[in-house]
């Protein structure tokens, strides 16, 4: 007899639907505030429900899923990918993704014009030097 689980606890399902590898994962994401329901940061034993949204910010970018099931226990993938609706915007094209100038590593300290470059990369115009402030 399988009775649904009316709720579970955010850290366990998102364990359990595979958002993360290991439950403490899930655990610490919550303490961290990475984790958010109904747009509001939670602790890891908030309970879900069914219909609940729930954000989990992941590399910088937040990923939306929408519980469509409860399970408690952790399920293999097929079966993952049914207790939840994802509702992630597809991310960026690359171009508009800004380039981190890189140094090679060893390169020592930028030279005044590598500064002075990387400043006007960044969008960032130098700043004049004022003796009198």
């Amino acid at each position: 007899m399988n009775t649904p689980v009316p709720s579970a606890r955010v850290d366990s399902w998102l364990w359990a639907v595979r958002i993360y590898k290991t439950r403490s994962m899930a655990t610490t994401a919550c303490r961290a505030g990475h984790v958010r329901v109904g747009g509001e940061r939670v602790k890891a034993s908030h309970p879900v429900k069914i219909g609940d949204e729930i954000r989990v910010r992941e590399g910088g970018f937040d990923r939306i899923v929408e519980v469509a099931r409860i399970v408690v226990k952790r399920v293999g993938a097929p079966v993952a990918a049914e207790c939840l609706v994802d509702r992630t915007p597809p991310p960026p094209p690359r171009e508009e993704v800004a380039l981190v100038p890189m140094r090679d590593r060893g390169a020592g300290r930028p030279t005044k014009r590598e500064r002075r470059d990387l400043e006007k990369l960044r969008g960032r115009d130098a700043v004049a030097y004022d003796p009198e402030d």
